[in-house]
């Protein structure tokens, strides 16, 4: 299993590697309510993806459990499991509980 604290140190590390790796602005701190995708975005399409297969690859290779972040599930959700850092790392928690569970 993995707790939200686990999940969202994931996806900060993660979004530093994506703003290391594309040469992106990186934001002056990252919080829980920065915006990874939508208006006032931090990353692009491009930095989007490259940050879903981080998360997926560090979930990986930290806990030992495959997710796929960017299911149909997730991509018909009405709000984007995307949107902020806080967010995506709840849908991390989620996926992992999933997966852990089947």
């Amino acid at each position: 299993m993995i707790d939200a604290t686990a999940a969202r140190e994931i996806v900060v590390a993660s979004l530093n590697e994506v703003f290391a790796q594309t040469g992106l602005p990186a934001p002056e701190s990252i919080t829980g309510d920065t915006v990874l995708v939508g208006k006032d975005a931090v990353l692009d399409s491009l930095g989007v993806v490259s940050l879903i297969v981080e998360v997926e690859q560090r979930v990986e290779a930290e806990h030992g459990v495959s997710v796929t972040l960017a299911n149909d599930k997730a991509m018909s959700q009405r709000n984007s499991p995307f949107r902020t850092v806080s967010v995506l790392a709840e849908h991390v928690v989620a996926m992992v509980a999933e997966e852990s569970a089947a």
